[in-house]
């Protein structure tokens, strides 16, 4: 038996108590206070009010510029730059109590002029705004005082308090608003860093924010347009996280690797095979019939999307209170297709054009389209365009034929009532339907008029209903804070942090 002497305890415990002392006197491990996210694709420009493009809500809005309300993660409507309101009894007027102490990035101050200037250039004549429909419901915006402001309306819209929490309402000021493409300044917890085109846009933290200061000193989201690099660039430690992963093949591996977090949540996008209901063949409501039962949804949510995505048969969300499954109403049927196109004159098929932005469920599922397409004669010319091209010539020039894109807007289902739509669908019943929702304040009213008009959609087979796009999010496991749904376009970086 060995046998230390009381000494040797004595010199132990002193070489213990200096090896304690030594790693205490060594701080712990800061946690870290910078992200980096990767998105698909890259954003037109910075402009929130001044374009219809997803990836520019994704990287600047809640982040960089703020509206009125905000939609928050769970999908309800909270105040922000607006600390309150109160609505008149007949629904037309709002009254807004705004923030006081707050600035933009420039150091300008925000006031009632600001949101006066905001709402009055959405709905101008010359507005670009995506939204400039929904602004023209507002009759007069007044500052009654810097920190009030009164919006009438010529008459009630039952969702206005929604509306002022998107994008497409944020608040600019006069002095920065027609520079805010490519010098963004807006009153968020972030300001506007750099813009590297082609490969990553930079905010930092904003240290004069007026509300609860970010965790985060620094957020890039780097532009990553190829899944294969995507991939890459989560597993090198490159990129922390994607708030929406663009190839959904390779969740399996993320969830089977401890070092990330996979959360697949819901979204706003209704992806459809847009039609353009003005251009021949397509004008036939029975070629567009025979298109409905040509389409297999769950063939393209398990070849396009390995399985993500719910099927859907209108434009409407799946988890909306007022959702209607409406994918029955023109099953999968290859010979009710072939026996449509015949009594519509296209007895042998026809040819057309299908034009595909960048994301990989509309490429995925153009391939797969063009093969069901096929077995009823109809021949499908696959033109690949970049996003950019996509919002040219299909978006605002209306030449196409046939298109796929998800349309991520919150409760979208009025772009249908538009004139100048791309989707060329004139229907004066629909329009009087949505007149109707638009001034309707009842839940269970509204939701029976939208049900009708998910119906309306369905049987006139206005454009192919896909399914409904899932956030497929995947991102290292020790950072918190980012949504799992997207209730609006948004990735929201106000709440995410860095666990020890």
């Amino acid at each position: 038996m060995t046998r230390i002497s009381a000494l040797g305890l004595r010199r132990m415990a002193l070489c213990s108590l200096s090896t304690f002392a030594i790693l205490a006197a060594v701080p712990a491990e800061a946690a870290r206070t910078d992200v980096t996210l990767g998105v698909r694709l890259e954003p037109p420009h910075l402009d929130p009010t001044a374009g219809a493009a997803a990836a520019i809500d994704e990287v600047v809005f809640i982040n960089l510029f703020e509206g009125l309300t905000q939609v928050a993660a769970d999908g309800t409507v909270k105040p922000a730059l607006a600390e309150s309101w109160t609505i008149s009894s007949d629904g037309k007027t709002y009254t807004f109590k705004l923030r006081e102490g707050v600035t933009f990035h420039d150091g300008t101050t925000f006031d009632a002029g600001d949101v006066k200037f905001s709402l009055e250039r959405a709905k101008a004549d010359g507005s670009v705004n995506a939204q400039k429909a929904r602004f023209e419901a507002i009759d007069s915006v007044e500052a009654s005082s810097t920190t009030e402001v009164i919006i009438t309306l010529k008459q009630p819209v039952g969702d206005f308090i929604t509306l002022l929490g998107t994008g497409d309402a944020v608040i600019v000021a006069p002095e920065s608003a027609e520079t805010n493409k490519t010098a963004p300044v807006g009153t968020g917890p972030f300001r506007f860093g750099q813009w590297v085109q082609g490969d990553r846009v930079e905010l930092q933290k904003n240290a004069d924010y007026w509300g609860t200061p970010v965790k985060l000193d620094k957020a890039v989201f780097k532009i990553i347009g190829d899944n294969a690099a995507s991939f890459s660039a989560l597993l090198s430690g490159d990129v922390d996280g994607f708030p929406i992963y663009p190839a959904p093949e390779n969740l399996p591996q993320f969830e089977a690797d401890p070092r990330f977090a996979v959360v697949v949540g819901t979204t706003e996008g209704e992806t459809v095979l847009a039609t353009n209901n003005a251009r021949k063949p397509f004008d036939d409501l029975r070629v567009r019939q025979a298109i409905a039962h040509l389409i297999d949804r769950q063939a393209l949510i398990d070849g396009a999307q390995f399985g993500y995505g719910t099927p859907i048969g209108s434009h409407f969300a799946p988890h909306a209170p007022a959702y209607e499954d409406l994918t029955g109403t023109y099953p999968f049927d290859v010979e009710k297709a072939r026996a449509l196109l015949a009594e519509a004159g296209y007895a042998d098929g026809f040819k057309a054009t299908l034009k595909l932005p960048p994301p990989a469920y509309a490429r995925r599922s153009g391939e797969i389209l063009a093969a069901q397409f096929k077995e009823a004669g109809i021949e499908l010319e696959i033109i690949p365009l970049e996003w950019a091209q996509w919002l040219e010539q299909v978006f605002k020039g209306k030449d196409y034929d046939l298109s796929i894109v998800a349309h991520t807007e919150a409760n979208d289902i009025d772009i249908y009532a538009r004139d100048d739509y791309y989707f060329n669908y004139k229907n004066p019943a629909f329009n009087e339907l949505m007149a109707k929702v638009s001034v309707t304040s009842d839940e269970a009213e509204r939701g029976a008029l939208l049900r009708q008009a998910q119906e309306m959609l369905a049987k006139d087979a206005v454009n192919g209903f896909l399914f409904q796009l899932p956030k497929t999010g995947v991102w290292d496991v020790k950072l918190k804070g980012l949504w799992e749904n997207a209730p609006v376009q948004a990735n929201d970086l106000t709440g995410v942090y860095w666990e020890d």
